[in-house]
């Protein structure tokens, strides 16, 4: 079995989730809970949940707060607040090409901000996956939407490097802290962020939900947001930023296999190729090869 190999199960579970839950989140936000207030739901459901669960705590040096407030913005205020904000102004399309630029991002400020090594095996990697990931991406929606702006794509790419930074600055706090006090503590900061937007579009909610929306949006918040955050914490602690974020190359492969096993779409050579490219680069980034050490003959 691979040298931490539970962590790549919990990337790939991660990810898995957010596969499934794209299409659950646009139902709850059609026509019942305005984006930025279901953000400020979600963030407090999930800050519920860890300090209910984690509640021991250990002691924060009064230094270190300061840092789990920085890492609050970039882990959960900014990187949620401007992902809802740019894919409102540009299409679905320009939002998921410029999403798969994170793990380059990743690979960039760890090089400056946490001097991690960067091999040429890494690099290579992650630039195999992202022709795989923006290829599928580009093949499935071959028409360029026109609603596209500037803004939007600026906004996401806002996000991307949010999230970028956010996998690269909570790696020092957790090698002092658990991750599970640091999770606690981000999301804590991060709730204190979200309160204003969540609340300036509280009075357009619709509190009258069918049942299958209620479920929806429980899933959102306990497996979505609670479950995904913890499990990357989970993975974070055991591999780096890069391999972390390299994962997300798997979701518009995942998407497109959860289509194709309902029926939505037909399998093609191109959802195949694509797939293995991502897949290639991810294995590339994440594991290492076992080197055979020969004895030397006297």
């Amino acid at each position: 079995m691979p040298k931490n190999f539970n962590a790549h199960i919990a990337l790939f579970s991660v990810n898995l989730i957010y596969a499934l839950s794209f299409g659950f989140s646009k139902d709850v936000m059609d026509g019942y809970i305005p984006a930025f207030t279901f953000i400020l739901f979600r963030v407090l459901g999930a800050t519920f949940l860890f300090w209910l669960l984690f509640f021991k705590t250990e002691k924060i040096e009064r230094k270190d707060y300061g840092k789990f407030a920085i890492v609050g913005i970039f882990g959960v205020a900014a990187n949620q607040l401007m992902f809802f904000e740019g894919l409102d102004h540009t299409s679905t399309i320009n939002a998921s090409i410029i999403m798969v630029s994170t793990p380059i991002l990743v690979l960039i400020f760890s090089a400056f901000l946490i001097k991690e090594r960067i091999s040429k095996r890494k690099i290579f990697g992650v630039f195999v996956g992202l022709i795989g990931a923006v290829s599928l991406i580009l093949f499935k929606n071959n028409s360029i939407q026109n609603e596209a702006t500037f803004y939007g794509d600026l906004f996401i790419f806002l996000n991307a490097s949010s999230y970028a930074l956010y996998l690269v600055l909570v790696k020092p706090l957790m090698a002092k802290y658990s991750p599970y006090t640091v999770i606690k503590w981000v999301f804590t900061f991060g709730l204190i962020y979200v309160i204003p937007f969540g609340i300036g579009q509280l009075s357009d909610t619709n509190f009258d939900m069918t049942t299958p929306i209620l479920l929806k949006v429980i899933f959102i918040v306990v497996f979505t947001t609670f479950l995904t955050y913890l499990l990357t914490m989970y993975g974070l602690n055991k591999v780096s930023p890069t391999t972390v974020s390299s994962y997300v190359y798997l979701q518009p492969v995942l998407t497109t296999i959860i289509a194709l096993i309902l029926g939505f779409e037909q399998p093609t050579w191109i959802n195949l190729f694509c797939g293995l490219l991502i897949f290639v680069g991810v294995y590339l980034v994440s594991f290492k090869p076992k080197r055979l050490h020969k004895k030397k003959a006297h």
